[in-house]
């Protein structure tokens, strides 16, 4: 997708509405419905995502008349629609007739009829049963002037550990190994005698089998995710066959670990995920988040499909949105590449385990309420923007590398420490830059890093062939690479390198690690600076290394290794390589990448004061610059001296921009 360019040229603006479920509901709430939405502003609603059985309440019956009704009332009342597929959860009599397609627990063993996703993912049943309503989507409403998007199916998770499967991922073992003799070295399974002897030996890592091999569990993440992904491939072409021109998504669901969504977005036309935070949860780490999925398709703006407009209510606590949060964190998104507001869910349904989840329309029916008044001042302020931010880019130097198939070996691994933080460690060192509003793109070991002065991996267990060789031609070419700790242990089958670590990484690095440490939780060390600007706290690793290349810049404070390198640097081509060979504090992280931040002279586009963000969008040189205040109580933004005008307000602002407690500004120069 070019730079300016609407996911749907029939809708150019931000996308404002939701989930709508209209067959829980009766014609005359319909209309209300249409009324209301009009009411807030809504201009696109996601239809059809659990209608399975409402469409097909047999298998020789459709009954898609009332989908007709509620495409043609939309259309008549100037609302959107992104049409999904509704195979996130089959039918009763289908999952009665043809049992073989349910899904199997972590033993095996078939699961009844219940929930939603569970479907074996390599059942054949299934996949024709969701191709064919996909078809029949597909060829009824190809021409509907309301259809914006398809929806594939609806957050795609889990696995499956039936004999199905045990079955598809002895094939794809084949493809992938060809031989025995090839998958047993690769796994090492000389490791206890379990070497393969034929391929039927071969069984998923279920919980009363092998779960040791740790090739095994990485090959059947890997496995899984191919194979969820095949089931959207199936709908995606089916009705792209007959819909060329409407584009196509499925929605992801933030830091999820059991499928590469690195995988999953070279198969989507847009990217759109379901954006709900964990109970205090920071703006930074939502904005991660955000930039995660923007980064998917290498910057291509995405939608966010979900947020709960008030509060959730499957987490242990579910707490209201405070009045003006969900516009603050509505224009968060928008600010880190979003081009939509979406919420779950329009109107609460009266049962189910959603009955209690955030809407915009709550049991009472009513609209006067604090949340839709809010969601319709969101309406309003995004009718007043127009196509101003459709497609827009943002620009970043700053790249952290993320990696899916690293998260999951990295966690399997025994040792050194049960839990691994990787997303948590990726997360903090993106801070860093995020404190100082500094933007950084989330990037993946097949992504570009030359647009990149400062690249960051952090806990790069697994190196997969080729990253290192990358990494060296992007430092050589004057970037700065920084990795930490637990990187370069191990190939991309999980086999340790026989160099030692940080393995491919050595070269670049100019260092090798001895031993690692692990510290008990409450136990930390210190990372002192060798010209003795200061010290700083460290815990959970620590890397025992010795220089082959590379200067210390800091050193360890305590214990036997005391004195050992901590921090190092080291000159590579035109570029540096630096190593953190523990987990520093913040304090630690904001210094080192401060220090790079300057060498580069990588700075925000404004000062601003701690807990306001500032983010920019480019549509070509024109920078849409966001100012939101993460805080309850009013801030102030010094503006340089420069005039904007802010699309929010249309107004002129010069000299400072002043903002209430968790206030917007959208400001572009005047």
């Amino acid at each position: 997708m070019e730079a300016g360019t609407p996911i749907s040229k029939k809708a150019p603006f931000i996308w404002h509405g939701g989930d709508y479920n209209p067959e829980q509901w009766s014609r005359e709430v319909w209309q209300e419905d249409f009324r209301l939405m009009q009411k807030a502003g809504v201009t696109a609603v996601s239809l059809g995502i659990f209608s399975w059985v409402s469409l097909q309440p047999a298998e020789d019956r459709f009954t898609f008349e009332w989908l007709d009704e509620i495409l043609d009332g939309l259309h008549d009342h100037g609302i959107r629609a992104i049409l999904a597929t509704p195979s996130a959860a089959q039918p009763a009599w289908m999952s009665q007739k043809y049992p073989q397609m349910l899904r199997s627990d972590e033993r095996g063993v078939r699961n009844e009829h219940r929930g939603r996703v569970n479907y074996c993912p390599n059942s054949p049943e299934y996949r024709r049963f969701s191709g064919q309503m996909a078809r029949m989507l597909a060829e009824r409403y190809k021409g509907h002037p309301a259809l914006i998007l398809w929806h594939i199916s609806n957050e795609y998770g889990g696995r499956c550990l039936c004999d199905t499967c045990a079955e598809s991922f002895r094939q794809w073992l084949q493809q992938k190994y060809g031989t025995l003799d090839e998958l047993n070295a690769r796994w090492w399974t000389a490791f206890w005698s379990h070497t393969y002897t034929d391929w039927s030996q071969i069984m998923p890592p279920r919980a009363q089998g092998e779960i040791h091999t740790h090739g095994l569990n990485v090959d059947y993440f890997r496995f899984m995710t191919d194979s969820q992904l095949a089931c959207y491939r199936n709908e995606r072409d089916i009705i792209r066959s007959i819909t060329p021109d409407i584009p196509i998504t499925t929605n992801l669901m933030g830091a999820y670990k059991p499928l590469d969504y690195r995988k999953w977005a070279k198969e989507m036309d847009v990217i759109a995920w379901d954006c709900y935070p964990r109970p205090n949860q920071s703006p930074g780490e939502i904005a991660f988040m955000h930039d995660t999925h923007r980064g998917l398709k290498d910057g291509q703006p995405f939608l966010l499909m979900e947020q709960t407009p008030s509060s959730q209510n499957w987490q242990e606590i579910n707490a209201l949105k405070r009045p003006g949060v969900l516009r603050l964190w509505s224009y968060l998104a928008v600010a880190h590449g979003a081009d939509s507001v979406l919420y779950f869910q329009w109107r609460r349904g009266r049962g189910g385990c959603e009955k209690l989840h955030g809407a915009v329309i709550e049991h009472s029916g009513s609209s006067d309420t604090r949340v839709f008044r809010e969601v319709s001042q969101i309406g309003e302020e995004l009718k007043q923007l127009g196509d101003a931010i459709i497609g827009t880019r943002l620009k970043s130097r700053v790249g952290i590398l993320f990696d899916w198939d690293n998260w999951h070996a990295a966690d399997d691994a025994i040792g050194p420490v049960w839990n691994k933080r990787y997303y948590e460690t990726v997360c903090r060192h993106y801070l860093a830059f995020y404190r100082r509003n500094v933007p950084a793109d989330v990037v993946f070991p097949d992504s570009d890093f030359s647009q990149y002065d400062v690249l960051v991996a952090p806990m790069m267990y697994m190196v997969k062939p080729g990253l290192a060789e990358k990494v060296e031609a992007f430092t050589a070419k004057g970037g700065t690479f920084v990795c930490t700790y637990f990187s370069g242990i191990v190939d991309e089958t999980d086999l340790a390198f026989e160099n030692g670590y940080p393995g491919p990484f050595s070269r670049v690095l100019g260092i090798h690690v001895e031993e690692i440490d692990a510290l008990y939780e409450g136990q930390t060390n210190t990372i002192v600076m060798s010209d003795g600007s200061g010290s700083y706290s460290c815990r959970h690793l620590a890397d025992l290394l010795h220089l082959e290349s590379a200067e210390a810049i800091a050193t360890y404070g305590s214990d036997f290794y005391q004195g050992m390198p901590a921090l190092t640097r080291h000159a590579y081509g035109e570029g540096c390589a630096y190593y953190v060979a523990s987990d520093p504090d913040d304090a630690c992280l904001d210094r080192l990448y401060g220090d790079i931040m300057r060498s580069h002279g990588i700075a925000p586009v404004l000062e601003a004061p701690s807990g306001v963000e500032i983010a920019v969008r480019y549509q070509g040189d024109q920078a849409i610059t966001f100012v939101l205040n993460h805080h309850s109580q009013p801030a102030t933004v010094d503006l340089d001296g420069s005039d904007y005008h802010d699309l929010l307000t249309g107004q002129t602002v010069s000299g400072a921009l002043s903002l209430d407690g968790y206030g917007v500004g959208i400001l572009i120069t005047h």
